[in-house]
């Protein structure tokens, strides 16, 4: 199982772009049903970091994850959007209690 966190910072005039790109990845996601890929976005209360923790319960549902257009869409110019480039990190679980998180 493949687990990370990206946590990255955009600039200011471009956080709405971000988040349009981000929904379109969950619209997509949501339209698939792709199973066995576990996702959420955060954006911190300063407004221009977010945080992407992705689970991916197998290769093949990383990789379909990964090849979704959408998603190629959103990573095409991150940089030119980004103050601060993604840092994507492994992490590992060391206990979780009732976590799940929906959009409100």
């Amino acid at each position: 199982m493949k687990k990370v966190i990206v946590r990255y910072k955009v600039k200011a005039n471009k956080v709405e772009e971000n988040e349009r790109l981000v929904k379109e990845v969950y619209k997509q996601l949501h339209e698939e049903k792709l199973e066995g890929f576990h996702y959420t976005t955060l954006k911190l209360d300063d407004e221009v970091t977010f945080i992407h923790i992705a689970f991916a319960d197998t290769e093949q549902a990383n990789n379909t994850f990964s090849n979704l257009s959408a998603f190629k869409k959103f990573q095409a110019n991150i940089k030119d959007r980004c103050d601060e480039s993604p840092v994507v990190n492994k992490v590992s679980v060391i206990g979780s209690y009732n976590f799940q998180i929906d959009a409100i």
